[in-house]
């Protein structure tokens, strides 16, 4: 007989008496929905200093418990009030990350349903769903027929998987970037183990892309040094300016020199969905390992990003383990966590796989188009207006401008007063060592009136010279 005390413990003594539950859930929708449908009167952002925040979640570790309902309110209210609201219409900062609401739905019963994409004894129907969307994806993105993915947790994770899978795959070596490559691949790449001799930056020409004939004095310095080029990173839009990268001349080079071509399309790759991205960069087929991230362009909640590499069974030669304590949920069919380093693998799948079927993909090419059009709209308003001066036109969204006459200083005071107002929220980036404003124009939802009043406060917060 068990003497152990733990065995008197009701069974459940976790549970939620079912319509408590159930109105408490219905509480959560109707806050969901009312965050939705508000946006555009709430504050783009919000921020509040870290010991008022500490004073409404802190205190000893919880002894008794607390009101359920009190403490969803508290989360509703208090934290998640203050963050940026990347689906807002006037979140122009960074990259928003408008969901839809299919997706939401979808997220919110994968959760509730504990759903698993792992092994397939374990997880075969969001397994199932993964594969399906991820053909949808390298299909509509016209990626080459023999690339399988893998959905991931974004952009840093998806590029530094690609990377890994390179250097098992291809070879190890010399691994070329650009000057606006984005930030997290080095750092990445410094996390598994590459020398400092083996990155090699390139410069980008007038248009912030990677200069191909600089790509080849490179390799030829390493060659001679004697030093192996193995992989270059591409990118199908910069985060700073939205450039892209000449994927045709650059996947060139690299079948000449012997290169493995990672593109990251985290921000921009997307886009190509629509006949209008896809003209912006072609070439994406090109590539030997591919990323993007859905919720960006489409529409997905966090978090979310896709994973493409060329041959059949490429993924798993890189990333396959066979631990005995999977050895009864080892079959024929395919083991996501085979495919990357995750082996614990929520369903990111279901929300991006319920848009398609909500939406069809001419709706979410007219949304990406949309998106498109309004930085161009954007440009033409920083165009005419008698205090700013387009720096970059725009590209996939992006658009960069500064004040006529305005310092670096001038520029950031001016991001800070219009973030701190709430109205709207942008962001400042440098580009050949000068500060700039840009806008990340990517939402659907966002009106030209929106555009006007946020480039307007700009523009006020800027000192006349």
């Amino acid at each position: 007989m068990d003497d152990d005390p733990g065995v008197a413990v009701p069974a459940d003594i976790l549970a939620v008496d079912p319509e408590r539950m159930r109105a408490l859930g219905y509480a959560m929708v109707d806050r969901t929905i009312a965050h939705l449908t508000r946006l555009q009167e709430l504050p783009a952002i919000r921020a509040a200093d870290a010991a008022t925040l500490r004073r409404s979640v802190d205190g000893a570790v919880p002894s008794t418990p607390h009101d359920l309902g009190d403490d969803l309110g508290l989360l509703a209210d208090v934290v998640l009030a203050h963050q940026q609201h990347g689906d807002h219409p006037r979140y122009f900062a960074r990259v928003p990350g408008p969901s839809s609401f299919p997706a939401i739905l979808a997220d919110w019963l994968g959760t509730g349903l504990q759903s698993v994409a792992s092994s397939w004894g374990g997880g075969s129907g969001p397994s199932t769903v993964e594969l399906v969307v991820l053909e949808w994806m390298r299909d509509a993105l016209g990626l080459a027929d023999d690339s399988e993915g893998i959905l991931l947790s974004g952009g840093s994770m998806a590029n530094i998987t690609g990377l890994i899978a390179a250097r098992t795959l291809h070879a190890d070596g010399v691994i070329y970037l650009s000057d606006q490559t984005h930030a997290s691949i080095p750092r990445g790449l410094r996390a598994m183990g590459t020398r400092p001799e083996h990155l090699h930056l390139v410069p980008t020409d007038d248009e912030f892309r990677l200069d191909p004939q600089g790509l080849r004095q490179a390799i030829a310095s390493d060659r001679a040094a004697g030093r192996h080029p193995a992989t270059l990173v591409a990118t199908a839009g910069t985060t700073n300016t939205g450039a892209v990268d000449d994927m045709p001349t650059l996947a060139e080079i690299c079948r000449a020199e012997g290169l493995w071509l990672h593109v990251d399309g985290a921000y921009g790759g997307a886009a190509a969905l629509s006949a209008r991205g896809r003209a912006a960069m072609p070439g994406l087929e090109l590539a030997d390992s591919f990323v993007t991230d859905p919720h960006k362009w489409l529409f997905q909640p966090y978090d979310i990003a896709c994973l493409f590499v060329r041959g059949p069974g490429s993924l798993e030669r890189a990333f396959a383990m066979h631990p005995e304590y999977l050895a009864d949920l080892h079959g024929t069919e395919i083991d996501l966590h085979n495919r990357s380093m995750e082996l614990t693998r929520r369903s990111r799948a279901l929300k991006l796989w319920l848009t398609f079927r909500a939406y069809g993909l001419p709706t979410l090419q007219q949304a990406i188009d949309r998106g498109i059009a309004l930085a161009e709209y954007a440009g033409r308003v920083i165009s005419a207006h008698p205090r700013l001066e387009v720096v970059t036109g725009a590209q996939l969204g992006i658009i960069t401008f500064a004040g006529r006459g305005c310092t670096d200083a001038d520029h950031r005071r001016a991001i800070a007063a219009l973030n701190a107002d709430g109205f709207a929220a942008a962001s400042s980036t440098v580009l050949r060592g000068r500060t700039v404003l840009r806008l990340c124009i990517i939402n659907p939802r966002t009106t030209t009136e929106d555009l006007d009043q946020t480039i307007d406060r700009l523009a006020g917060y800027l000192p006349t010279r």
